[in-house]
Formats: C-alpha cells, structure tokens, sequence
C-alpha cells in the first residue's frame, strides 16, 4: 500500500521547545518540508508562524504538497475570539488545513454551548473560505465516554450547520501530541480510541495523529477507515524503517 497520501508530516515544536536556536528552527522547518515536497506527502503541518515560508517554498518546488497548521495549540483553551483571529491569520499566509484544538478542558465541565459555539464558527470560517478543518479532541485527556461525546458533539453541529458537500472536509482529530500522561500512558492515538472516533464521528473523516510509529501500524489505522495520519516520522514510516520522531 503507498500511504503517502495520508502522511500529514508533521513538525510543531518551537526553537523552545526543541532545545535550539531561531534559526535551527527554521533550518528544520525547511527540511521538513523539503522532505514532503521529495517524498510527495499529503500534507506538510506546522506552526502558524511558518505558513507562508512553507508556501512560497513549495511553490517554488511546484509541489502540490498541501500546508497545513495548529490553531490554539496545544491547549484549545483560548477564547472564540482568538481561535478566530488565528485562523484568520493563518488563511490569510496560505494555509490550506487548519488543525483547531477544542476546547476539551470545557467540554469536560460541561460548558458544551461554549464548544458547540467554536465548533460551528471555526468551521464555518474555513469552509467559507475552501478550506479543510481539523478538530483535535486530545483522546489522552478524555475517558471513553467522553470520547464518544464529543465526537459526537462535533458531527451533530457539523450536521446540523453545514451541508453534505462539506463532511469530507471537517475531520476529527485524536491528539496534539503535547499532552503529558502519567504512567507512561499513550498520548496519541491508539486503535480503541481511533474505533470510538470512527463508529462515533461518521460521516466526518478522522485523523489519527500520534503513537503511529511504523508502516504497519499506518496500514492498520487506514484500514479501519481513517483517512489521515500526522506524524513527525513520516518518511520512515513509508518507508517501512522504524521510526526516530516522538509523534
């Protein structure tokens, strides 16, 4: 199987976070989307920040690499107003996907007008615009229950709001990634968290992002339905070498 077309390869740490300077940041940002433009992957995911460098370089290489980006990340706890602001900003750089991490600590507490709220004006923003949204439910942080709630919370509103042109284009997407487990616990997808996403999501597409960590791991998940994978390994997963990213 070629799951090059479901490899959304995936950089989003900061200089910060990575323990190295501006400009080894923007160095690794390159080459990341060099190698998605080499490799032909999907998608290249980065930070909003780097949006239009990705643009331009891909562009340049006539790629037809897609950019995608994180809004509100990684913990979707910002306002409406500023989920929107940032994606404003990040159609306006060239963004082709916008990944929005909800607001799970909310839902959680059981302020759901609030998440229906975001849901329906985020997705709305892109889909009037012709892009792809992406809702980051951080499966690591919810029980199943919960997982199973919000997914479908998220298909009621995109049901209820928007037209059947548009499901393919609002998916549901397991992790960020960041989120920091006890235990050694997985902070990414896993297969029974991606089977609730799909049985509970239907007919919006999931994304299973995190915790996939080798080519037959991907097989798996695409062939339970899921219809994009994020991973900061994804040429060593196409290529069937063990894989040297955390996500």
């Amino acid at each position: 199987m070629d799951i090059k077309q479901y490899l959304d390869s995936t950089y989003l740490k900061t200089a910060l976070q990575a323990g190295i300077s501006r400009e080894q940041d923007i160095d690794k940002v390159l080459s990341v989307i060099g190698e998605a433009v080499a490799e032909k992957f999907k998608l290249v995911m980065i930070r909003p920040e780097h949006v239009a460098l990705a643009k331009d370089k891909i562009a340049m290489a006539g790629s037809s690499v897609l950019v995608g980006t994180v809004i509100d990340f990684p913990l979707g706890t910002g306002t409406l107003e500023e989920k929107l602001a940032e994606a404003e900003k990040a159609i306006s750089d060239g963004a082709d996907e916008l990944d929005f991490v909800i607001n799970y600590t909310a839902f959680r507490q059981g302020d759901t007008a609030r998440v229906r709220k975001e849901v329906i004006a985020c997705t709305r923003l892109c889909r009037d615009n012709g892009k792809t949204v992406k809702w980051i439910i951080e499966v690591a942080a919810l029980n199943g229950h919960e997982i199973v709630q919000l997914c479908a919370l998220i298909k009621n509103c995109v049901l209820s709001h928007f037209g059947e042109d548009d499901y393919a284009a609002v998916f549901v997407k397991s992790s960020t990634g960041f989120y920091v487990t006890e235990n050694g616990k997985p902070n990414g997808a896993t297969i029974e968290t991606v089977k609730l996403m799909l049985e509970n999501s239907f007919p919006l597409p999931v994304k299973a992002a995190g915790g996939v960590r080798s080519y037959k791991e991907a097989v798996e998940m695409i062939r339970l339905g899921v219809k994009r994978i994020g991973t900061s390994s994804a040429k060593e997963i196409a290529t069937g070498q063990a894989a040297s990213g955390n996500y």
